[in-house]
């Protein structure tokens, strides 16, 4: 198969098309970031998404499969260029697989676009509504690209698309929103909360969009790996202090007095869970995570230690 990857040049992404390559697939792809030495079989095309350069890989290359990677979480990035990327991005990434004979897109999403709410149930399911925008709005981006690609499924019926969302990547990449959060020595928490945190290793999301890919799935599925932990107990865990603070004193020093840079609605997120049922991709792949999540978090740990 010639998948096309977009934002090849990320960890998860490099790591993907490795596999790719390594199961016999030829793989291109699109980034703004240079990839210096891709392996064999890889080639990196350096271009924004949202332009002609990115249409023009389409219509040399003709993929027969595409993986969305190419979305930007980070909330420090300047808002209106990262809801161009994101939005404007995705859907112009869409309308070129659909001119350009396309039969499958993967969209790797993320768990975060059903928001953290004190009355949300334990384990989320794919059923449930996408209210991050509510309580995070920052998120309103991200989820306006998910529910556009989840839209792919109804707009372009000759695709095969799947909307793959994703709990946090952890591991020695050292990459990712909750190694961003995990940075400093010391991690803030808000007084009085002590939510479950749902991640997985790097390697396994890597393994579960390869699976995606392979098994020509269709449809919305939530990926999740090992049981989540409390956010002490991961903090710990991973070698730092938790810090608890009341709300406003949380708010005011993100980015200050060695704390890690966070959005100040971003305490919704520590004060609550997002964990997800990902049962209907377990059922439909046979994956399973392997890494738990002690040894996720170790890895994240000793890297960061040998860094």
């Amino acid at each position: 198969m010639h998948v096309l990857i977009t934002g090849i040049s990320g960890a998860i992404g490099r790591g993907v098309a490795r596999r790719l390559v390594a199961a016999g697939h030829t793989v291109v792809g699109i980034d703004r970031r240079p990839w210096p030495d891709p392996p064999a079989g890889v080639v990196v095309y350096n271009a924004d998404i949202r332009k002609r350069p990115a249409e023009d890989v389409f219509r040399n290359e003709r993929p027969d499969a595409m993986i969305h990677m190419a979305t930007v979480a980070g909330v420090t990035r300047n808002l209106d260029d990262r809801a161009r990327i994101n939005m404007v991005g995705t859907q112009r990434l869409l309308e070129c697989c659909h001119e350009w004979g396309v039969r499958q897109v993967v969209f790797v999403g993320r768990h975060t676009v059903y928001g953290a709410a004190v009355d949300a149930p334990l384990y989320l399911t794919e059923d449930d509504p996408s209210l991050g925008g509510t309580t995070f709005p920052e998120l309103a981006d991200l989820i306006a690209a998910d529910l556009h690609a989840a839209s792919a499924l109804w707009r372009y019926p000759e695709m095969t698309t799947s909307i793959l969302r994703c709990v946090y990547t952890l591991g020695p990449s050292r990459r990712g929103t909750l190694a961003g959060y995990l940075a400093g020595p010391r991690v803030p928490m808000i007084l009085g909360f002590d939510p479950l945190f749902h991640f997985m290793h790097e390697e396994d999301v890597e393994r579960a969009i390869v699976l995606a890919l392979e098994h020509n799935l269709r449809g919305v599925y939530n990926v999740a790996g090992p049981q989540p932990l409390p956010l002490s107990s991961l903090i710990r865990r991973a070698g730092r202090t938790p810090v608890p603070m009341p709300g406003p004193l949380f708010r005011v020093l993100q980015g200050h007095a060695g704390f890690s840079s966070l959005s100040a609605n971003a305490a919704r997120h520590v004060m609550f869970p997002i964990v997800i049922d990902g049962s209907r991709f377990r059922a439909a792949t046979g994956f399973e995570p392997l890494h738990d999540e002690l040894n996720t978090v170790d890895a994240f740990r000793w890297s960061d230690r040998d860094a």
